[in-house]
């Protein structure tokens, strides 16, 4: 059977096709969609992690005890569960072990543009990169295979373009593969000094192995062409970009699918006779450096940037100098869409609240809250990565308490952390933690929305239910907090929509010498349940008492705009969630329609 898939639901495919058992990840574009479309299969045991440290023990564990298992996450998560993927290289795999990577250059939805690639390297795992959806589907069934071949995880590295683009893929069978026998060795798996110095031998001989392997297996391919003595190496989508600009230049490929180890006598082989070589890659120059090792002249970074993702017409112009065929022209400029808060956003009350307070400091976290640094509301100093608003914001706080030290009469800032409550249960606990050993008196809001919203509305701890929609235990954040040490006083449950309670809650925590901890809770206006109980509901303004103060505006709710002198609401892009009626001075705005609390 045949059928058009993404490379995301091909992955998943090919997992199931695969006798995956077990599945764990934690969501972040563009890797979401694996584990949604595995948690469809029924005979793989399949969950959303805390975070991807616990997604990678979770298959560890599951491989340890001889059953095939996978973890999948973005670029960025990897650095979260580098600990455990490193040592499991050392360990190795009993049932096929493999961890999905999947990178963002272009950075659509990342903080930063990191190569994991690299990380093959450093921890000595085979990696395979896929350049299609059938690709997708049939690498990964192998990469369970090469795991189990050669005792080790197997590192899946995909990216945007890849993970998302869509193509024709032939679908097989599941293969029944029977969960291996457990056998306890301690020696193997109990890393102790003595016993990882062990294996890290065993690990020289399994990459001579493995290089081997690279050198003769069928992903690594040489396609000759049509006489020109020019060669291009290319892997993962910037094969496919490659192919399309060059399609009419004669030249021959080298086509990697196994990238880690590299096949350094195929490079060699491929290399004879060639007056050229194109190393055509995104981000770092990984393959070429390589290729240069092996003191084979090439080009790569000297005619492509490192920044941002390429196309067929960017590969083209940079290597031939000429542009890629164009498409007849539109006619149309599509206008600028800068991303901001949905019309009903939970947050957008909390934003508010705090853009009206004086002499604060926002620690903001990755999430849909990002936001709040956009005008108007513009609350947001920092964000680094997952859970670094509440470490950070203890930071802020240290480092001002000490030049109020240093310079009587300074007033310091007050610090606010703002966390999601996915985000918070994913890394933000350890640094609530942290914050009241260490006594720090900056306060942490947690925006909890019912959902891990900015990935697709994903099942999180605090929902109550698993990935496949059983019900399940809900973690009590408030009770959770006092766990950590939060005083019972100092944690104020408040509605996200009510902006005066969210204000008194704001007021309390800047006036507190402790910690103090602010739990936000209203449901995504998206999540389907909330969108058709909102079904027919929205504000109105009205016209005559409406007075162009504009007050309302400082919401940045796009459901709103000025016309003519006053304000007009857009009834099919607002859910009445009437934070813009709280703010209005002169009671201008009302709600049309029944809200469903």
């Amino acid at each position: 059977m045949r059928k058009i898939l993404t490379g995301n639901e091909a992955i998943a495919r090919g997992a199931w096709e695969a006798g995956c058992r077990v599945a764990a990840a934690y969501p972040g574009t563009p890797s979401s969609e694996i584990l949604e479309n595995i948690a469809l299969y029924d005979e793989i045991d399949s969950e959303w992690s805390v975070n991807e440290k616990v997604a990678v023990e979770v298959a560890a564990g599951a491989s340890i005890a001889g059953a095939r298992a996978l973890a999948a996450m973005k670029h960025v998560g990897l650095n979260v569960a580098a600990d455990p993927f490193f040592t499991m290289s050392y360990i190795g795999a009993t049932g096929g072990f493999v961890v999905v990577t999947a990178d963002d250059p272009g950075l659509f939805s990342s903080q930063n543009e990191q190569d994991n690639r690299w990380y093959a390297l450093h921890a000595k795992t085979p990696m395979m990169e896929p350049s299609d959806s059938q690709e997708c589907l049939d690498y990964a069934k192998d990469a369970f295979e090469i795991s189990e071949r050669f005792d080790v995880p197997v590192l899946f590295r995909v990216t945007t373009r890849v993970c998302h683009s869509k193509s024709v893929v032939s679908l097989g069978q599941r293969q029944d593969v029977p969960i291996k026998p457990y056998e306890r060795d301690p020696a193997r798996r109990v890393m102790t000094p003595a016993a990882a110095k062990v294996r890290r031998y065993a690990i020289e001989e399994r990459e001579r192995k493995l290089r081997e392997f690279s050198n003769s297996c069928p992903y690594n391919r040489i396609e000759p062409g049509t006489g020109r003595k020019v060669g291009v190496i290319a892997s993962g989508i910037s094969y496919q970009h490659a192919r399309e600009a060059f399609k009419d230049a004669g030249f021959s490929f080298l086509k990697l699918g196994f990238t880690y180890p590299l096949p350094d006598e195929l490079i060699r082989r491929f290399a004879e006779g060639l007056e050229k070589i194109y190393v055509i890659e995104e981000n770092e120059p990984y393959i070429e450096t390589f290729v240069k090792s092996l003191g084979i002249a090439c080009e790569g970074r000297s005619v492509l940037s490192a920044v941002d993702e390429l196309n067929a017409g960017i590969v083209r112009s940079s290597v031939l100098g000429c542009k890629a065929e164009q498409g007849p022209p539109s006619g149309v400029t599509p206008p600028p869409r800068p991303p901001v808060l949905c019309p009903g956003c939970s947050h957008r009350g909390v934003f508010y609240a705090l853009s009206r307070e004086k002499n604060i400091v926002v620690s903001s976290d990755i999430g849909c809250y990002t936001l709040g640094v956009a005008p108007p509301l513009s609350v947001t100093d920092s964000v680094i990565c997952m859970g670094a608003s509440v470490s950070a914001g203890i930071g802020y706080q240290k480092a001002f308490a000490s030049a109020e030290a240093g310079e009587p009469g300074r007033k310091q800032p007050k610090v606010f952390s703002v966390i999601g409550d996915s985000t918070f249960f994913h890394s933000g606990i350890t640094g609530l933690i942290d914050a009241v050993v260490n006594k720090s008196s900056s306060a942490l809001i947690i925006l909890d929305n019912r959902t891990t919203a900015m990935t697709g509305h994903q099942e999180n701890p605090g929902t109550g239910f698993t990935i496949k929609g059983e019900a399940t235990a809900r973690i009590d954040l408030a009770r959770l907090c006092g766990a950590c040490g939060v005083k019972p006083e100092n944690v104020r449950t408040v509605d996200a929509y009510d902006i005066k309670a969210v204000s008194s809650a704001v007021a309390d925590a800047r006036a507190a010498g402790d910690y103090f901890v602010i739990i936000a809770v209203r449901p995504c206006a998206l999540i389907k349940d909330v969108a058709r109980s909102r079904a027919g509901v929205c504000c109105e303004a009205d016209r005559e008492k409406c007075v162009g103060c504009k007050a309302c505006l400082k919401a940045g709710c796009p459901a709103l705009a000025p016309d003519d002198g006053k304000i007009t609401i857009d009834r099919v892009a607002c859910n009445g969630c009437m934070i813009c009626a709280q703010i209005c001075p002169v009671g201008a705005i009302s709600r049309v329609g029944e809200f469903y609390e």
